[in-house]
């Protein structure tokens, strides 16, 4: 049932995320074509999707985290908003994704604010809190942007607040009003901003937003909102660019977008977050403007995501150490084919043709995985991968063909996601969908890239399916289990997904697992002991598979940190 009650309370921004992530999935392509400012790399829809991703994850994690416990309790909205912005922020990608990490700040600042709610609207923000929410949003954008320029998705930002504002009526209204505001301003942006007047399209970041504020309206009013009929002109235009677009000679679109003479900027965008006080943030600002252009740093309370472009990355990185703890650290060299990389000469880096993509949990379990050629992914435990950690990851890998191994049954959709991106950007990927790390080892095992794609997948996906995994972990409180109840501290054996036994130690609970899973035969156990586990429960447990089981084979691997106590496989 779509929400209806025309307030934005928990369920509303729980539902504004989803909407937002499902528009900016659907109309990520025709915002890509359409980037050509202020860099024409056509990746601003990926990046904002990426974005969002984030702000999703982030909403749902304190969902689930409120309601896994004995008495289930709904998070407030000031903690749905605050967690929706920092979401944000930690995952913004790109200048656009940069600025709309900011604006959702913007508004979590405002709707988070639990002084002054409008007693009709306890549990919710209403339609005067809304407009101001919509207004400071609009403002921090361009306070976080070192050279505002019109014609972009600030224009936007602004149009829809003033729009808000004008308003009359409920909450409904209200967000109606600001995405009706923002499709007139996006139409009007190719006369604002000469880049895209020549390319006749609007402002990427702007259609971008639009997507966002509908998902907003449709949130508060159980309404799908359909584009202005003037708007959807000027994306008709844009989806002619798109079409006449040509190929690089990787085989990814690029769009026609002549420069004017001289205009060709910085080679590197330097993107990380940086834990720094104010003062600190407000010197590297001033630091970062002389260095590059493009310049965004959004943020708060400690912790900032900085966004430039520039010549010398280095530069802009020791800048940041300067300024306080940067991580997260991205930096991307400009394509042949993008706007900012027109001086350079530099042929493109030759593609591999075939590549090994996987998620790993535990720094052993990389090593291994790397030593037999696959680019990884690390799998952190309460912080899994977003689909464009993986997509970076592929696109690190720099192959024609991608074989993708998530490891992780929870990250399917995550994968596919990042699959169909890779896909759009002219690689051919093939999605195993392995559900443990030792079915990703067996996968690598019989992985001969020299052998035609389709029959290379096909022998993977044989391998990984025929073997059978299980797990050790400690359970962390008393709860019911396909085995039984556990208490807190128990060692829980899990076999193919289910808790199949429950011991009170790692060697006998470990020994059961393996005759369970062995029990229905096998030629290899193959198991991943963490920095928990010491030698001898691995020495005891091949001891035992000799012992009693004929023509068994046992290799041991050390997982390292962060995996799990002990990762068991039989093929």
């Amino acid at each position: 049932m779509p929400h209806v009650r025309h307030v934005l309370d928990v369920a509303a921004v729980r539902a504004w995320c989803s909407f937002a992530l499902e528009a900016l999935g659907r109309d990520r392509a025709e915002i890509d074509a359409i980037n050509v400012y202020p860099v024409a790399d056509g990746d601003t829809g990926t990046n904002l999707y990426l974005t969002v991703e984030s702000a999703h994850q982030a909403v749902e994690a304190v969902f689930a985290g409120l309601q896994a416990g004995p008495e289930p309790v709904v998070p407030t909205l000031p903690e749905v908003m605050r967690a929706m912005a920092h979401g944000a922020l930690i995952g913004a990608r790109g200048n656009s994704g940069t600025i709309l990490a900011q604006l959702l700040r913007g508004m979590a600042q405002v709707l988070a604010d639990d002084a002054g709610r409008d007693g009709d609207h306890a549990d919710g923000a209403g339609a005067s809190e809304l407009r101001v929410a919509l207004r400071r949003a609009a403002e921090s954008a361009r306070e976080a942007v070192a050279h505002p320029v019109e014609g972009t998705v600030l224009t936007v930002a602004t149009a829809a607040a003033d729009a808000a504002s004008d308003a009359e009526g409920d909450c409904r209204a209200v967000a109606r009003a600001a995405y009706e505001g923002a499709c007139a301003a996006l139409e009007a942006t190719p006369g604002q901003l000469a880049v895209l007047s020549r390319a006749g399209v609007v402002d990427a970041g702007g259609r971008g937003l639009v997507a966002v504020l509908g998902a907003l309206s449709q949130a508060v009013s159980g309404e799908t909102a359909p584009l202005r009929s003037r708007a959807n002109g000027a994306h008709a235009r844009a989806g002619a660019m798109a079409d006449s677009a040509y190929e690089d000679a990787d085989g990814a679109a690029a769009l026609e977008c002549p420069e004017e003479p001289g205009a060709a900027g910085p080679a590197f965008e330097v993107i990380y977050l940086l834990e720094a006080d104010d003062r600190a943030v407000a010197r590297l600002r001033t630091r970062l403007d002389a260095l590059g252009d493009s310049l965004v740093v959004v943020g708060g309370d400690g912790l900032w995501n900085v966004h430039v472009h520039v010549d010398d990355a280095g530069a802009a990185v020791e800048a940041g150490v300067e300024a306080g703890r940067p991580y997260r650290i991205r930096i991307t060299h400009f394509g042949v084919g993008d706007a900012h990389a027109a001086r350079s000469s530099a042929p493109p880096r030759e593609r591999a043709q075939r590549a090994v993509v996987a998620v790993v949990p535990g720094d052993g379990l990389a090593g291994l995985y790397a030593e037999a050629g696959a680019t990884t992914v690390p799998d952190r435990p309460g912080e899994p991968p977003a689909s464009g950690e993986l997509v970076d990851a592929i696109r690190r890998a720099h192959a024609r063909e991608v074989v993708l191994l998530p490891n992780d049954a929870e990250l399917r959709h995550t994968a596919a996601a990042a699959a169909e991106q890779a896909r759009s950007e002219g690689v051919r990927v093939a999605l195993i969908p392995t559900r443990s790390a030792v079915q990703g080892i067996a996968a690598l095992a019989v992985h001969e890239p020299d052998r035609r794609f389709d029959e290379d997948v096909v022998a993977m996906t044989s391998a990984a399916g025929a073997t059978r995994y299980g797990e050790l972990a400690v359970a962390e409180r008393q709860s019911w289990t396909m085995a039984g109840i556990c208490q807190a501290g128990d060692v829980l054996g899990l076999i193919d997904g289910d808790v199949a036994v429950i011991g009170g130690e790692v060697p006998v609970t470990a020994r059961a697992v393996l005759d369970r899973m062995l029990s229905a035969g096998g030629e290899l156990v193959t198991l991943v002991l963490g920095d928990e586990v010491p030698d001898e429960v691995a020495d005891g447990l091949e001891r035992h598979v000799r012992e009693s089981y004929l023509a068994v084979d046992t290799v041991v691997y050390r997982g390292g940190r962060q995996s799990a106590l002990m990762l068991i496989g039989v093929e």
